[in-house]
This record gives structure tokens, C-alpha cells and sequence, in this order.
């Protein structure tokens, strides 16, 4: 921090004497972030990124995910779990289909076993490089006939490909595990195409909300007290103002949620370990007695648990909060707002858009338009 910044913060805690210190802690970062980005603009030596904008967090144990991952793609029932992300793979690859564009080189960053890639086809993906943690995964990695392919082992963390390289980046329900979500983005940034597109789809943050609040009573109950059983997700907000501070255009956030019924939250708790989403976070305690186990299902069915009469069964909820994000990196060819002053219509005769629209004018079509 320099000295300029550190005495301007040191007089407002002075003259103020009710700023709390998580305000100023919040003061110091933003002002200092703000006189690096302004100087870097001076200077012209470098441009803003999500880094400069964002700190990189240190909350997700990365070894203990990438043995869990690996434990679990060796799990003979893993098949019988990985319906989340098939549904989730299956969606993200539509939506690639709407860009009516053949991408000659794409990556799938945190492949698994391809759930993106198996869908693509040589009109839409060219060549697709898969990346992942797990040797495993990649192994029985699934890709769409006439693709090519390769694949690398890869950390989603601490991936390098060479700048411009890359017209497509996909990833689906793998970066809500990394610590540094800024230099992430920013990685994307560097090694796509000018034009090139970063589609993505993360957890939210009111995944597994049932679950949670069961844990939380049950602990509550039994221990007088409570701890992170559940992973932290991310929020929206913050997916969009990563975007945004990398320097991403055209940029489109949306939420959606998937509801699935287990029999019991012994099911859903099962599932979730043999599929490799189980705690990773640092502070998480490593042991949950039975009893707290016991007590948390019994919340779970009491809450949220439905009676099915023409099945003759009984059935608990779990929420699967997905975010999905689109980017496009900056190109000359990307449309671009109108300049201020052009609009030929004020706000103000919006009451009178009935007879604005009947006022109408044929234009002639060119040869261009006619194709």
C-alpha cells in the first residue's frame, strides 16, 4: 500500500472514531486498489484485471478435492451418482449450440468424464482439449463422434495455455472449488481469442439449503453450537462483477434451479461423497458423530419430507442452485452501444407508443439482408 493511500485512511479513522474496523479494513483495500489501477493506467504497463480488483481466497483445500475427486472416479457405483452433472453438462453444450459458429479450438476446463465434450459435434467443436485433475476421469472421458481430441492432466487452479490460443472455454460444475477465482478469469482472459468466448456454470450459493439448515438445527441440538459442514458457494453478484472486472463483454448471467428427490437424506449425503462434492473447505471438521447424522435426517424428513400416496413412498428435497455465465472477450466486430443522443424516441412519449408504432416506414432490403 503506499504511504499516500495509508495516511488518507489513518485520518479518516481518526476524525472518525465510530468506523468499525471491518469498514476500514473494506476502506484501505478499495482505495488502494484503486490508486494501483489508476497508476497502471498512467503508466500504460498494464490494464485492469479481476486480480487488481478482487483478493484470492484461501478457503478450499485443493490436495484434499483432488484425492476426493480421484477417490471418486475410482467408486464402482460413480455411474449411479453423476446424473447432476450429465443434466448439467447436457444444458451447458446446448447452449453452446446457440453460437452459430464453429470453434476450431475449445477447452472443457474440469472435464470429469467429458459431460460437455460428449454432446459436441465437428459443425459446432472442431477440437477439444479436456482437462482435469483426475487421470481416472479422463480415461473414461466421453467425446462427440468425428471430435478431435486430447487430454491433460490439470489443475482448473493453475491452468496454462498460450495467449490467443483458444476461440472456446467451457466449464461446467468444476470452478466452484478454486481459491483464486480472480486470476482464474484472468487466465481465460489472456488465452483466448480476440472474439473468443468463456461459458461456464457454477454451484450458487443456496445449493444443498435444505441439508444445510437440517446439519445446522441438528449440531445446534446436540452440541450447542455449529460448524461448516457444507462447502461455501458462490453468489451471483460476484460472478458478474468477476466478469466485469476481467474485462469480458456481451456479458450474460442467469440462475436456475434443479429440485431432486431422494428417499432420505442418507441418499442425497451418499450420493454427494460418491460424486466427490463432499466438504473440501479448510476450516471444515473432519468428523461428524451419529448421533448429530441421526438428528440432522430426522430434521430433513420432518422439514421438507412429502408423502407420494400413488408410489406408496415418501421422498426428502435437495436444491442444486446453478449459475451460468457468458463472456466474450473484447474484438473491433462485437457490437456496440449507440453513442448518447441518438435515440430518436424520448421517455417521456412512451405513453403515446401506440400511435408511435403505427407510424411506419418500409426499408429496403440489400442483397445482404435478402441471404
Amino acid at each position: 500500500m503506499s504511504q499516500t493511500t495509508l495516511v488518507k485512511t489513518m485520518d479518516i479513522l481518526f476524525t472518525n472514531k465510530m468506523l468499525n474496523p471491518s469498514r476500514f479494513l473494506r476502506y484501505v483495500y478499495r482505495n488502494d486498489c484503486r490508486y494501483q489501477t489508476t497508476g497502471q493506467v498512467k503508466q500504460g504497463s498494464k490494464i485492469k484485471t479481476a486480480s487488481s480488483v478482487y483478493r484470492s481466497m484461501n478457503i478450499f483445500d485443493r490436495k484434499a478435492k483432488i484425492l476426493q475427486k480421484e477417490r471418486a472416479a475410482q467408486c464402482e457405483d460413480y455411474e449411479l451418482a453423476e446424473y447432476i452433472k450429465e443434466e448439467v453438462g447436457w444444458r451447458t453444450a446446448d447452449r453452446v449450440f446457440d453460437i452459430k459458429r464453429t470453434f476450431k479450438n475449445a477447452v472443457e476446463l474440469g472435464a470429469g468424464r467429458g459431460y460437455v465434450s460428449r454432446h459436441f459435434l465437428p459443425d459446432s467443436v472442431e477440437k477439444i482439449t479436456l482437462c482435469d485433475t483426475s487421470q481416472t476421469h479422463l480415461n473414461k472421458a466421453i467425446v462427440g463422434d468425428g471430435v478431435k481430441f486430447d487430454k491433460v492432466v490439470m489443475d482448473e487452479e493453475n491452468f496454462e495455455f498460450p495467449d490467443n490460443s483458444i476461440d472456446l472455454l467451457v466449464s461446467s460444475l468444476a470452478l466452484h472449488w478454486v481459491n483464486d477465482l480472480p486470476g482464474c478469469f484472468d487466465r481465460v482472459m489472456r488465452c483466448l481469442q480476440p472474439d473468443g468466448v468463456f461459458m461456464a456454470c457454477v454451484f450458487g450459493g443456496d445449493t444443498l439449503m435444505e441439508l444445510r439448515q437440517a446439519l445446522q438445527l441438528a449440531e445446534t441440538e446436540r452440541k450447542g453450537g455449529m460448524s461448516p459442514h457444507i462447502s461455501p458457494f458462490t453468489r451471483i453478484r460476484d460472478i458478474g462483477g468477476l466478469l466485469n472486472a476481467a474485462g469480458f463483454t456481451l456479458q450474460t448471467v442467469d440462475v436456475e434451479a434443479l429440485t431432486i428427490w431422494y428417499p432420505s437424506a442418507w441418499h442425497l449425503m451418499r450420493d454427494v461423497r460418491t460424486l466427490g462434492e463432499s466438504n473440501a473447505a479448510l476450516n471444515r471438521p473432519l468428523h461428524l458423530d451419529r448421533d448429530v447424522q441421526f438428528a440432522a435426517a430426522a430434521i430433513y424428513d420432518e422439514m421438507y419430507g412429502k408423502d407420494f400416496p400413488e408410489k406408496n413412498s415418501r421422498g426428502v428435497p435437495a436444491t442444486f442452485q446453478i449459475i451460468n455465465f457468458l463472456g466474450w472477450k473484447p474484438d473491433p466486430s462485437q457490437p456496440k452501444p449507440l453513442e448518447r443522443g441518438t435515440g430518436e424516441i424520448s421517455l417521456k412519449d412512451l405513453h403515446k407508443i401506440d400511435e408511435i408504432i403505427k407510424d411506419t416506414n418500409k426499408v429496403k432490403l440489400s442483397e445482404k439482408d435478402m441471404k
